[in-house]
């Protein structure tokens, strides 16, 4: 049969070693070899015993530069070749010793296991075949033997696969594969039909490591980096994709695909970039128009467009835009309901909504994913704070002002309703007094968000004029009615000059 075509570069690490140093004890007289070149082989056998590879080549190349029909040089420099992981070269110094030397059993079984592992059957099973033809050692004949039956076995595996493909069974397919390229490790044709089957069952991440190990193998494979960058792109894996790209462009920069390719992942990969930035410069209004132009540039795969809007949804958060933030988030969500990211983002927007109960939500589903993020857990402890401060006294509600409310804001919503709810205002007794707490309330609030660490500490759940709260015991911002009646409410929060009368 007609064996697949395949490259002869080693795939993966040499071989140990030992497994490749053969008949090191082996007798070079009847090569006839010179004095000199003698000298070269016995210092490249000693430097190849000890490990030292690249020593031992350079003893093994003049050795053949001072006698270019020594198939032992040959022989030795294979093994070295071998033990590098190059096996292309290692088959070709095996041939030229099989060339000079016809009953050199142990050149040519090798010879024979390597164009197994490539996947060359008709090659491989002409060499299995020649050693049992020849005199060999009870070793080399079940060796021999051995290899023999494992190529018919491979053979048949294969016309089964081939079988399989034509019927559209890729599932099958890539069953007999499996077997055969545990075998044939070399076979680059094999993994490129193992990798189209990967595609067509819908998982293409697999198919990359067989595309990875056949632009090894194969020379100037071209289509084989096209791919690669492909699948990465269609997974959303930007960088990867270009820089797979960018290997096939090296090949060949007029390759019309990789090219045409190139410009939309750069592209793309640009745009993201740049947002990124903006992000880290904490410029989130630049950051959502940058991903708004992401998902214009690539509209047809949906894992970018949603990364853009998960990437948006953290940007409006950040910029407290809280109620667009849920909704974006939310749209996340249903499409990836454990995305931590957008977890981590919607309940940071709750928290400025003063939904705790929904960002505690949010913040232990988040954990349940991602257990050891801190931000997880210092987000939910401060959400598991804040609703407990909401079940008591909350200056913003107080103020009826939003969390991220400025400084500007708070001030005119307390002389607001310092004006409307000062005690003077009031001749009913009854109202009076009930007047009088709410003033008190409302200047608490005044008094706490417009000090910058005294709103940092209520934020982070602890209520600075609560004497429950202090460490120590007494409150010293605990104040009574009588405390508040030098409070000006037109001021920014000194004493009156005179005392307002309402009529």
């Amino acid at each position: 049969m007609v064996s697949p075509r395949a490259c002869v570069s080693k795939l993966g690490s040499a071989l140990p070693l030992l497994l490749v140093l053969w008949d090191l004890q082996y007798e070079g007289a009847e090569c006839g070899i010179n004095a000199e070149v003698e000298k070269e082989l016995e210092m490249g056998k000693k430097l190849l015993a000890a490990g030292q590879l690249a020593d031992a080549l350079s003893h093994f190349h003049a050795a053949i530069e001072g006698d270019s029909d020594n198939y032992f040089a040959y022989y030795r420099r294979a093994t070295v070749y071998l033990a590098m992981g190059k096996s292309k070269a290692a088959i070709r110094d095996l041939s030229k010793v099989v060339e000079l030397k016809q009953d050199f059993t142990s050149a040519r079984l090798q010879r024979g296991n390597l164009l197994l592992k490539q996947g060359k059957f008709d090659e491989a099973e002409d060499d299995f075949k020649r050693v049992l033809q020849s005199n060999p050692s009870d070793k080399e004949q079940t060796e021999a033997r051995t290899q023999l039956m494992k190529s018919d076995e491979m053979q048949r595996l294969h016309s089964q696969a081939q079988a399989a493909y034509l019927e559209g069974d890729y599932y099958t397919v890539i069953g007999f594969l499996d077997e055969i390229l545990d075998v044939c490790v070399w076979d680059a044709e094999l993994r490129e039909l193992r990798a189209e089957c990967y595609i067509k069952e819908g998982e293409p991440g697999k198919a990359v490591s067989d595309l990875k190990a056949a632009a090894k193998l194969k020379s100037d494979n071209t289509e084989a980096f096209h791919k690669i960058s492909t699948i990465y792109y269609q997974l959303g894996e930007h960088e990867l994709s270009l820089s797979e790209v960018r290997e096939c462009l090296k090949l060949d920069q007029d390759h019309k695909e990789c090219f045409s390719h190139y410009k939309q992942v750069k592209k793309l990969n640009k745009q993201i970039l740049s947002a990124e930035e903006l992000i880290q410069e904490g410029r989130y209004q630049d950051a959502i128009d940058k991903y708004e132009t992401v998902m214009k540039t690539e509209p047809n795969i949906a894992v970018y467009t949603t990364r853009a809007k998960e990437r948006i949804c953290h940007c409006l958060s950040k910029n407290q835009q809280s109620t667009e933030a849920i909704t974006l988030c939310t749209e996340v969500l249903r499409l990836e309901p454990e995305n931590v990211n957008a977890l981590k983002d919607r309940a940071e927007a709750y928290l400025l909504e003063e939904q705790y109960e929904e960002a505690i939500q949010d913040y232990e589903t988040a954990k349940e994913h991602n257990e050891n993020d801190q931000q997880i857990q210092e987000g939910l402890e401060k959400a598991q704070r804040l609703l407990k401060q909401s079940q008591k006294r909350d200056y913003y509600k107080i103020l009826g002002v939003k969390r991220n409310a400025r400084k500007q804001e708070i001030v005119k919503a307390y002389r607001k309703l310092a004006m409307q709810w000062h005690p003077d205002n009031f001749q009913d007794e009854e109202e009076k007094k009930k007047a009088e707490k709410r003033f008190i309330d409302i200047a608490a609030a005044k008094e706490v968000l417009t000090d910058p660490e005294m709103r940092r500490k209520f934020d982070e759940g602890e209520d600075p004029l609560d004497a429950e709260s202090q460490q120590g015991g007494g409150n010293p911002f605990h104040r009574s009615w009588n405390s508040w009646q030098g409070f000006d409410p037109f001021s920014s929060g000194g004493p009156f000059k005179f005392k307002f009368h309402f009529n």
